[in-house]
């Protein structure tokens, strides 16, 4: 198996709810199949599935689905880069978890819920830079 990520999906009660969310902080929609919602992201995708479908798909009871321990991270170049995010998130509709700051690893970063509990950490880690496009690298490029 290459170590990489290819598609993060994530189980939703509302697919118009959900999908207008992630449209108000900015992103765009690829034509998906029904029952799909896409958002390329820099070589990986984020695609939304109703959650009793998800669980149907993978043959298990909707109530053993959730949330879980996860988080989804979004790495910017600089600190006003995050702040700027957290608040788009907030006026979109997100649950701020944690508001942006200072964080004991040396970086900046904050914590939201998308409308299904989705969590976000929005971050700048000063000792990983982000590749030219935007691309992240943990020791950086």
């Amino acid at each position: 198996m290459e170590q990489r990520i290819s598609l993060v999906t994530l189980g939703v009660r509302d697919m118009e709810i959900s999908a207008g969310f992630y449209e108000a902080l900015g992103w765009t929609r690829v034509d998906s199949p029904d029952g799909v919602v896409a958002f390329d992201l820099l070589g990986q995708t984020l695609g939304l599935f109703g959650l009793d479908a998800l669980a149907d798909d993978m043959g298990v009871a909707v109530e053993t689905l959730g949330t879980g321990g996860a988080t989804l991270a979004h790495n910017l170049p600089d600190r006003a880069a995050v702040d700027a995010v957290m608040t788009d998130a907030q006026a979109a509709g997100a649950k701020i978890l944690k508001p942006a700051a200072e964080s004991f690893w040396g970086g900046y970063h904050g914590y939201f819920a998308d409308p299904d509990g989705h969590i976000w950490e929005i971050a700048h880690n000063p000792f990983s830079p982000l590749g030219p496009e935007g691309a992240f690298r943990w020791n950086g490029y």
